[in-house]
């Protein structure tokens, strides 16, 4: 009698998520060590998600935006409210009443014309402390319920939501990107000097004669025999309402909140407002022809870097290492969920283009973890950095 054939055993298999769940930092460096040198993901090592913007979603928001990266979505709405300045306890201008009314008096900004960079910077540092001083600018990052598997509902808010909204908060100011200009609402008192009456002409627009409101160009400016001894007066101010709210989280999030903020401050538009002395309040128009845009310094960009060390703890990764491949770490850019888990070391560096358009500028740089970065690497990751600004530029100022 014949014996029945038996069936070679079939080797064992798994997909490669299963790998990637069991060992983790195998399963990257074996990606990453491969003749390609190509990340889990697809994209190289200096290759970044090319985020995806949609400015102007949110109705009842004066500026908005929603950006997604890969797996992380971010929608940043911005509200802007008024604060009265008797409201302000002990409120001082910090620069002279004559000073401020020489460049900002006629309700268009004359700052971009100064030709002394010195003053002119002397000018923006001044502003930002006295918008730190009345707190202007409310940053406010949600991580929403179900962003990751990290976050349960109920809950607290969590540390790193209030420490990124401290980072939001610290950048702002640093970076100067706001300027005082746009948020400050002055009023003059109307002269008690008689006037010759003149006869307005059939077509000339009415407007409200007793209040100036700053960037506002069709605003009527008193003329030098009106003005007398009145000076304008700072009456109140804006305060933007900035929220951040997560949907989606993989990976570092401060570059895409960074990106939504940007999207969202190019899509904010101001209504107009004035000074009514009757009701010692301020009042608005709500017609969208009014309002004005924001007039930002520049367009700093954020760009996060991960570092994979292949060895941990003393102890080098084993086999699937390339033949004649002798690298143990790489920088990675704009790391994902994943990878942020295999590595150790992460930096955020943010740029932007000089003043005078020759050359970038480094805003500020944060560095987290790990000692595998020097003076050496830094200079490359900033490299890297200034050449991913313009492909950011674009893609902020081409959202729909």
């Amino acid at each position: 009698m014949a014996k029945q054939a038996t069936a070679s055993p079939q080797p064992l298999s798994f997909p490669p998520s299963h790998f990637a769940k069991l060992a983790p930092r195998s399963y990257l460096h074996a990606h990453l060590s491969s003749p390609n040198g190509r990340r889990p993901s697809g994209r190289l090592p200096r290759e970044s998600r090319k985020p995806q913007i949609n400015s102007g979603s949110l109705t009842h928001c004066h500026g908005s935006a929603v950006v997604r990266a890969g797996d992380t979505a971010v929608v940043c709405g911005i509200r802007a409210e008024t604060l009265n300045a008797s409201d302000v306890v002990d409120y001082k201008p910090s620069t002279k009443v004559e000073e401020l009314e020489q460049r900002y008096g006629n309700g268009v900004s004359r700052l971009s014309d100064i030709a002394d960079r010195r003053r002119r910077r002397q000018a923006r540092n001044e502003d930002a402390e006295e918008m730190a001083q009345l707190n202007l600018l409310v940053p406010n990052v949600e991580l929403s319920t179900g962003c990751s598997p990290s976050y349960l509902p109920g809950s607290a808010p969590s540390t790193e939501a209030q420490s990124l909204s401290h980072r939001i908060l610290t950048l702002l100011h640093t970076s100067q990107l706001l300027s005082m200009d746009d948020l400050r609402i002055w009023y003059r008192s109307p002269s008690t000097k008689p006037t010759k009456p003149t006869e307005p002409p059939l077509d000339a627009p009415t407007s409200e004669p007793t209040s100036m409101s700053l960037g506002v160009p069709n605003e009527p400016v008193p003329s030098e025999d009106d003005s007398g001894d009145q000076q304008p007066e700072i009456k109140a101010f804006y305060t933007l309402h900035i929220t951040l709210l997560v949907l989606s989280l993989s990976g570092p999030p401060f570059s895409i909140l960074w990106t939504a903020l940007l999207a969202a401050l190019r899509n904010t538009r101001l209504p107009k407002v004035w000074w009514d002395a009757d009701r010692q309040s301020v009042v608005g128009s709500s017609l969208l022809s009014d309002s004005r845009p924001l007039n930002l310094n520049g367009l700093p960009i954020a760009t996060s870097f991960g570092v994979f060390n292949s060895k941990k703890n003393g102890a080098e990764l084993v086999s699937q290492v390339a033949e004649g491949t002798g690298k143990r770490r790489w920088i990675l850019c704009d790391v994902d969920g994943f990878e942020e888990s295999c590595c150790e070391e992460e930096v955020t560096i943010v740029v932007r283009q000089r003043e005078d358009g020759q050359g970038m500028e480094v805003v500020k740089i944060e560095k987290c973890g790990g000692g595998v970065i020097g003076r050496k690497e830094m200079r490359e990751v900033v490299v890297l950095a200034e050449e991913r600004w313009s492909g950011g530029r674009d893609v902020i100022e081409g959202g729909g």
